[in-house]
């Protein structure tokens, strides 16, 4: 069993427009192709929101709060 030459991809590739139809491959191509673009852009707004995180987490508070406990009295 070798590999398959242009001819046998040919046949195969007529076999299938005929049984799912031009149109509906068609179809198919955009909606594929449809998702993978709103996967590209969701992958690039997902790293452009966490951008600005990792600066904000660098900058350190500097202030301290003095803070004098007290012993609880009853009344």
């Amino acid at each position: 069993m070798g590999s398959f030459s242009i001819w046998h991809w040919l046949v195969v590739l007529v076999i299938i427009a005929l049984v799912f139809g031009t149109k509906k491959l068609r179809n198919v191509g955009e909606d594929l192709g449809g998702a993978i673009k709103g996967f590209k852009k969701g992958m690039k707004d997902a790293q452009t929101d966490e951008q600005p995180e990792a600066v904000t987490q660098k900058v350190q508070d500097t202030t301290t709060i003095d803070v004098q406990a007290k012993e609880k009295q009853d009344s």
